[in-house]
């Protein structure tokens, strides 16, 4: 999980989504006063305030937060973790690197789960995935083409994903991925997200709004909470520190 890296590829649509949502906000309330695309237009121009912007990201409306999308890429993720966040797919789009057309044969490179890292299992785990991919080559070899040797690749197989979601779907999928309940490598793929859409935005991805349910007070998993929650108000940078520390110190090292 060490070199798993996120960033967002149009920080500049976060600025649009609040501009945009500021005006849709005010189309509602003061549509009276719009009277040309001129008048519109100024509305639109007039930076809204982070109290505003916090604000209106609170109200139960989130027509409000879809009126842009911001595009994420992930290097380095699993293809476990691609099998996963992909189950996402009400205004959220992918795109992955393909086991069809992409040749792994000797590019292989593979996710360590987090509990196994620095332990006596990682070199197992890893020599395992290294057999499987080795399996694949032979497959190649025999004249198959890669789609066909891509059944035997590992889940842990490493890949590029880009994601492109509306604010709105981002606090949805962050929401539920953050969630204690998640498998550690989707987890930390998300709180890193979260933790870059909350250094660009912190009122609109703000823990009192993003984040797992119990931040904002209680757990909706009922009998199948974690029974571990958040601290109210903790940040995706805290939360990571404590939760994935052997990965930040080593990233730190770096």
């Amino acid at each position: 999980m060490k070199k798993i890296e996120v960033k967002i590829l149009n920080p500049n649509a976060i600025t649009g989504a609040e501009k945009t949502m500021a005006l849709a906000a005010k189309i509602t309330q003061h549509g009276h006063e719009i009277k040309s695309m001129y008048d519109l237009l100024e509305f639109y121009n007039k930076n809204p305030s982070p109290k505003f912007i916090e604000a209106m990201t609170e109200l139960p409306h989130p027509t409000l937060q879809k009126f842009a999308v911001i595009n994420v890429a992930i290097v380095g993720a699993s293809r476990r973790f691609l099998a996963q966040i992909t189950r996402h797919q009400n205004e959220v789009k992918f795109m992955s690197a393909s086991l069809q057309y992409s040749n792994y044969g000797g590019q292989a490179d593979f996710v360590t789960p987090y509990e196994i890292i620095n332990t006596p299992y990682e070199s197992y785990f890893l020599e395992s995935c290294q057999a499987s991919m080795e399996k694949y080559q032979s497959i190649a070899n025999e004249g198959f083409d890669h789609d066909t040797a891509g059944y035997v690749a590992p889940q842990a197989l490493r890949n590029i994903l880009l994601i492109s979601a509306t604010p709105f779907q981002w606090k949805h999928m962050i929401h539920q991925r953050t969630c204690r309940r998640n498998t550690d490598e989707t987890r930390y793929v998300m709180l890193l997200i979260w933790e870059q859409l909350y250094r660009a935005c912190p009122e609109l991805f703000g823990p009192e709004t993003t984040g797992a349910f119990c931040l904002q007070g209680k757990c909706r998993e009922g009998k199948m909470s974690c029974r571990f929650p958040y601290i109210k108000g903790e940040t995706p940078s805290e939360i990571l520190d404590i939760d994935f520390s052997k990965i930040r110190r080593l990233n730190n090292e770096d």
